[in-house]
């Protein structure tokens, strides 16, 4: 009897398991799955404070109470205890205010909305200080609440990257003798290199690279000169336009991607102004001459464009920048093509020149109704306007990260010279004046010492070193773009 009994209970608790088992095994792996995808366990986060001169406090604050709506992180009090490490810096400041009244523009501080200006640089780091992950955020056009607009734009990002974020060291590299290279060219990509070449040498302390910011022009001749070990240009065309027999011994290393925005001086006028490419090709040609022109006024209803002189400040160097702008004014305006067309060195109608981006935009500082041509981060580090234009698709687009991105969407196919250009894409949210810039690396390099450092800050640029780009504005290279380069990288020899 006892037999049968303990028979029926096993009996039934096999049958119960066995109905069990799959829900187990189920659990099991999405357990299993999760463990993966996180690192093993939920990663441990700080925000630092950001080095910003206000809301700094008020910033970091906003910044965790927004972070700590993740699952995929738990926040730490003190950086010791944290696996990453949240944290940036920039500057924010009021630019205009935005009426109350729609018969007025612009009002007292007391009776209107403050229209923002500036950037915030974020970093996510290891506790090694290596970056994982970066971005920069602009304020909104109106914002009632600054910090916590910036904060959820952060919290925006950070929560679509967290996923993607790759935590592996990077090697080490192997041990070298020490070497030093030199290069030379544009100012475009300035402060993305400027920041490279101070990180690699905090890993690879024997090998030192400096750089010297003299426009593509400059550097690619130098380049061909032998004085240097790499050159840089916004320009595919540069090493052609100087020395075409001598174009087969070179490579273009696209390193990142930025816009090329038009920069403005307006006093009174504290919002962005929209261009056309007709207002743009009018004012570099020198027959716009007013800023209250009415091609400008018919893009710009509601601003009160002032009865003042245009004042054109444009590149004296040789600039790829300049290609990038005057590419976009070719593809765009008739008038433009078959009077300049696109060059490094423009035949200017009008214009006061001034040298690099850091120079254009102190001069279009210091002049009142001026405009000119910058790189992106050289307009927000300088506090200035920049407008939006009108792309393709008949959108006005402001300049940023995602509709550089956006510009790039439509990219399909990539030659294996590598010397590709965006300018004027197509596609929604599409900013026009996007531009690839290029380290340009002889193929063949003699010095055995100098090769093998060549290729490992290439290979080093390709991985780490994309991400620390967004930070400073510029757009890290699509995954497609490095593989080619990785196998390029191999050519040199």
């Amino acid at each position: 009897m006892e037999d049968r009994v303990s028979s029926t209970i096993r009996n039934s608790l096999f049958s119960k398991l066995k109905q069990t088992l799959p829900l187990v095994f189920f659990l099991f792996a999405a357990l299993s799955l999760a463990s993966q995808a996180g690192g093993g366990r939920v990663k441990r986060l700080y925000v630092e404070a950001f080095a910003t001169k206000v809301k700094a406090a008020k910033l970091q604050e906003d910044v965790t109470e927004e972070v700590r709506k993740f699952h995929s992180v738990t926040l730490t009090r003190n950086e010791s205890d944290a696996d990453l490490i949240l944290g940036g810096g920039g500057e924010i400041w009021t630019r205009g205010y935005r009426s109350f009244s729609p018969r007025s523009h612009m009002k007292l501080p007391t009776n209107g909305t403050p229209i923002y200006g500036g950037y915030l640089s974020v970093e996510l780091k290891n506790k090694a200080g290596e970056t994982l992950w970066s971005y920069l955020v602009t304020p909104a056009a109106g914002s009632d609440d600054i910090t916590k607009d910036l904060s959820k734009k952060i919290a925006k990002h950070l929560s679509e990257a967290l996923d993607q974020i790759d935590t592996a060291r990077p090697a080490k590299p192997n041990p070298r003798p020490a070497v030093a290279l030199a290069g030379a060219g544009a100012t475009f990509p300035y402060p993305v290199y400027q920041k490279w070449f101070v990180n690699y040498q905090m890993g690879d302390p024997e090998t030192r690279i400096t750089y010297d910011a003299i426009g593509s022009e400059a550097g690619i001749r130098k380049l061909l000169e032998g004085a240097v070990d790499f050159g840089a240009s916004d320009s595919s065309n540069a090493i052609h336009e100087f020395a075409p027999k001598d174009e087969s011994n070179y490579l273009f290393f696209p390193s990142v991607i930025g816009a090329v925005v038009p920069i403005t001086n307006l006093p009174g006028v504290g919002q962005d102004i929209a261009f056309t490419p007709e207002a743009l090709a009018g004012i570099f040609l020198g027959k716009i001459t007013k800023w209250n022109d009415p091609v400008l006024k018919a893009a710009n209803h509601n601003l009160n464009l002032p009865d003042l002189d245009i004042v054109v400040v444009h590149r004296s160097d040789g600039s790829g920048t300049s290609y990038a702008w005057t590419s976009f004014l070719s593809k765009t305006s008739p008038m433009w093509q078959a009077d300049i067309g696109p060059s490094l060195t423009p035949r200017w109608p009008v214009g006061r020149a001034a040298t690099g981006n850091d120079g254009v935009a102190r001069l279009v500082k210091e002049l009142g109704g001026s405009i000119g041509y910058v790189e992106y981060i050289y307009a927000l580090q300088n506090h200035l306007s920049y407008g939006k234009v009108r792309n393709q698709n008949g959108e006005f687009i402001e300049a940023n990260l995602e509709s550089t991105a956006a510009a790039m969407g439509h990219l399909t196919d990539i030659p294996d010279d590598l010397k590709i250009s965006v300018v004027n894409a197509p596609g929604t949210g599409a900013y026009p004046i996007t531009a690839f810039t290029w380290l340009v690396v002889p193929a063949h390099i003699a010095d055995e010492a100098k090769r093998n450092a060549t290729t490992a800050f290439l290979r080093w640029m390709l991985g780490p070193g994309q991400r620390q780009a967004a930070a400073l504005g510029y757009l890290a290279l699509p995954r497609e773009i490095v593989a080619k380069e990785e196998d390029a990288v191999t050519r040199i020899h």
